[in-house]
């Protein structure tokens, strides 16, 4: 509409001009009121050439901005410039008063992260006083710069940011596996209590060996790879005496490491310390050890023998005849719930995945993402499941499984020597690789990662359903009558 005008009014002759200036001139006021308006609204003045921010200080920031109102040059003559620059200066500005906020709480590693995020808005790098000193000097007087107010004055609080003299969380080692089991309390909302309870004593046991070796408990922020060296001397030391497994060893760093990342990661630490980077023990004498396999012919000649697994209770036996068809990890087997256990269509089959505790059944973490599978039931497997349909609560959350089960294999001769029950998952994809099925069909039968055995991408859908069933199925044993 106002196009339409403007149009009609060009096209004026003579005396109607006047009537054209006035509406012009109109035009010009209106216009000029309305960028005027815009400019306000947002909070911009000009001053003779120069474009200036003004606003005033919302109320919640007067606890860490003395100033009512803020007044912040530019320094532009362009309007366009100075709403673009406006923008990103009341931005910086906030987030400079919220971060000055953060850094009044109670809470220390609140606090932490608010000084690093008050850093960042002035454009530095969070150091400690150790830190800042060692620094140029030249460094160190921006920093001593920026620290000052609008009216020049030195402001507190972000001098003891830029300068590095706010506290530090004073997290001491001994309490380091307790407060990451908090901050892991997401990551492991499937594990039941016997998988948290490993989880947590590695980690209090991998600490408190930290301490010994140092000598004394000490503050998590103090830890440095003088420490982290000074644990691997200890458990060279206690190898070379009691002939722990380098394995232990280095899963003792590797607790104490991802607690530390884990710790730093919450406060938010920009280039957090590594104390524990290259720390590691090699075996370069030691060969490459595979699990035994239970042999094919134990198993036909021996456990499917009548009378065989008498002395064994029946929870146990039948984890075991389940493991003999599936090639499932024992904890995957004797932890199943009974929603696991998929048993009325025409295929039946287990589903190994995570399951969150309920008010009758413990939850579950299957040990990662390539572990959840469908696992066809056929044979003494199918057998075994159609008797325990609600899986083994005798079992399910403890850890007596293993114990038991191997010391009767060895008291009864169904094992070789050095062979454990573990070993059916190697037997189990002995006997698919026997009758030619790929590395990927088999890894993705036993949940192992494709991509990893391929050493490549994965491309392409998984095997269904179906397809797994006649893959399993053409490898099942006999069932003997008396395990039908």
């Amino acid at each position: 509409m106002l196009l339409i005008n403007i149009r009609y009014l060009s096209g004026l002759r003579g005396p109607d001009l006047d009537l054209w200036g006035c509406f012009a001139t109109l035009f010009a006021t209106q216009f000029a009121l309305l960028k005027w308006g815009y400019c306000m609204a947002r909070g911009l003045v000009q001053r003779q050439n120069t474009w200036y921010l003004k606003r005033r200080v919302p109320l919640r920031f007067s606890s860490v901005e003395p100033r009512a109102e803020i007044w912040r040059s530019l320094k532009t003559d362009s309007r366009q410039v100075a709403v673009l620059k406006a923008e990103q200066v009341w931005l910086d500005l906030t987030e400079g008063w919220e971060a000055t906020l953060g850094g009044k709480s109670e809470d220390a590693a609140e606090r932490f992260r608010a000084a690093q995020a008050l850093s960042d808005v002035r454009g530095f790098k969070f150091l400690s006083v150790d830190q800042v000193a060692h620094q140029p000097i030249e460094d160190i007087l921006a920093r001593v710069e920026a620290a000052r107010s609008g009216a020049g004055v030195p402001n507190e609080d972000t001098a003891a940011v830029l300068l590095g003299t706010v506290d530090q969380p004073r997290l001491m080692l001994s309490d380091l596996t307790s407060h990451v089991e908090g901050l892991a309390a997401l990551d492991n909302k499937f594990k039941n209590a016997r998988q948290m309870r490993v989880w947590r004593n590695a980690r209090i046991r991998a600490a408190g060996n930290l301490r010994l070796a140092i000598g004394k408990d000490v503050a998590v922020m103090d830890l440095t790879s003088v420490h982290a060296k000074a644990h691997k001397n200890w458990w060279e030391a206690k190898m070379k005496r009691d002939g722990t497994s380098i394995e232990t060893a280095n899963k003792d760093f590797n607790y104490v490491s991802g607690m530390l990342r884990r710790f730093y990661d919450n406060l938010d630490f920009e280039d957090a310390p590594r104390p524990y980077l290259n720390v590691g023990l090699k075996d370069r004498f030691k060969a490459a050890k595979r699990k035994g396999e239970v042999p094919v012919e134990y198993i036909l000649e021996r456990w499917f023998a009548p009378n065989a697994f008498d002395g064994l209770n029946a929870d146990a036996r039948d984890i075991l005849l389940l493991a003999v068809e599936t090639g499932c990890r024992q904890s995957e087997l004797f932890d199943l719930p009974p929603s696991a256990f998929k048993l009325d269509g025409d295929l039946p089959y287990l589903a190994i995945e995570h399951e969150e505790a309920s008010d009758d059944v413990d939850g579950r973490e299957i040990k990662n993402m390539h572990s959840i599978r469908h696992v066809p039931l056929v044979g003494v497997a199918l057998a075994a499941a159609r008797r325990n349909p609600s899986g083994f609560p005798r079992y399910r959350g403890k850890a007596s499984f293993s114990a038991l089960v191997n010391k009767y294999l060895r008291n009864h001769d169904l094992v070789p020597e050095g062979v454990t029950a573990g070993g059916l998952r190697h037997t189990w994809e002995s006997r698919m690789k026997r009758v030619g099925y790929q590395v990927d069909d088999r890894g993705e039968l036993m949940g192992h990662s494709v991509k990893g055995r391929r050493g490549r991408e994965h491309y392409g859908d998984d095997l269904n359903l179906a397809d797994r069933f006649e893959m399993v199925r053409k490898i099942a044993l006999p069932v003997p009558d008396h395990l039908s």
